[in-house]
């Protein structure tokens, strides 16, 4: 092989190694892009999904701050009176001396694995309860929502969306949704559910459409709705600990014959199940009613709708 061969050779193994090498860093180029883009889009999501939840929660204790509020009172509108539960029944439901208190347990936001913890704990007291459920349509939770009911307790709706922006936006989307809840519970079982929970209370800030209009809906269905009198605080994660969460429930209900929990077995909820045990305990020493919702259970309302006289 001639001088002028040997160079030429070497020339095209420089020439093949340069192009590997742009292959290689090309593909590399490419590879750290789509890798990157990848990581960039998932933090995205993570970080969208954690803004929503963080504005869904502000947007729940907001209502429920407001809910707990003074509702409208003695305003006419058109053929109905909107009242206050305050004014309503609120002094005839002031515990006496010697009273019972009769105090309904009430779930919202599930079903998740917190109802299953939630359940055992119910079971292994004897005590029964009420859930208020969601629309989710994964075997899993028709399981749950068919416990509840298999177990003796009462399952409520809670609207199927639970979007405060879609459910009230209009009294159409309001009353589709309530029927999609109640044949998704209907269809895992086997119970026609007739009592709902308003998603934020009856009395809250956030729809476009007066709430007298869904109020109205519910009592030509024949629709049972429950707000409640005694929270616990549980609607904000972290906020309590668990002992505090007996503690704020404990100070109010010893106030009332009737009293109608808020508590929650969504996702995230675990310092409620934690709770639980040490709540029902507490009521029994004070040889309280631990019951479930049923016809003959006073209606906590803040607001009712009624003919003018």
């Amino acid at each position: 092989m001639t001088e002028e061969q040997r160079d030429l050779a070497q020339e095209k193994r420089e020439k093949r190694k340069r192009v590997k090498r742009m292959k290689t860093f090309i593909v590399t180029f490419l590879s750290v892009w789509i890798m990157l883009s990848i990581l960039l889009t998932t933090v995205l999501c993570i970080k969208v999904y954690s803004l929503q939840k963080q504005i869904d929660k502000l947007a729940e204790s907001v209502e429920n701050a407001a809910a707990t509020a003074t509702a409208v009172s003695d305003t006419d509108q058109g053929s109905v009176r909107v009242e206050p539960v305050t004014e309503a029944i609120a002094k005839e439901n002031l515990a006496e001396e010697g009273d019972v208190h009769k105090v309904y347990l009430t779930f919202d936001d599930g079903p998740s694995d917190n109802t299953d913890a939630i359940l055992e704990i119910l079971n292994e007291y004897n005590v029964k309860a009420t859930f208020f459920v969601v629309g989710k349509e994964d075997q899993e939770s028709r399981d749950r929502m068919k416990r509840i009911v298999d177990e003796g307790h009462t399952i409520g709706m809670h609207s199927y969306a639970h979007k405060y922006s879609e459910i009230y936006s209009s009294l159409e989307n309001f009353s589709t949704d309530v029927e999609k809840m109640q044949n998704l519970i209907e269809d895992a079982t086997g119970v026609r559910c007739m009592i709902y929970r308003f998603p934020g209370s009856s009395s809250n800030m956030i729809s476009n459409t007066d709430m007298t209009d869904y109020i109205r809906y519910l009592n030509e269905q024949g629709i049972a709705y429950y707000d409640w009198n005694v929270s616990s605080g549980d609607s904000t994660s972290q906020v309590y600990t668990a002992d505090e969460l007996v503690e704020n429930v404990m100070n109010d209900v010893v106030k009332y014959k009737t009293s109608v929990v808020l508590l929650h077995d969504s996702e995230g909820k675990e310092t409620t199940v934690e709770a639980l045990s040490s709540l029902i305990e507490r009521l029994q020493e004070i040889n309280a009613e631990i019951l479930p919702i049923t016809d003959d259970t006073v209606r906590i309302q803040y607001m009712t709708v009624s003919a003018n006289n």
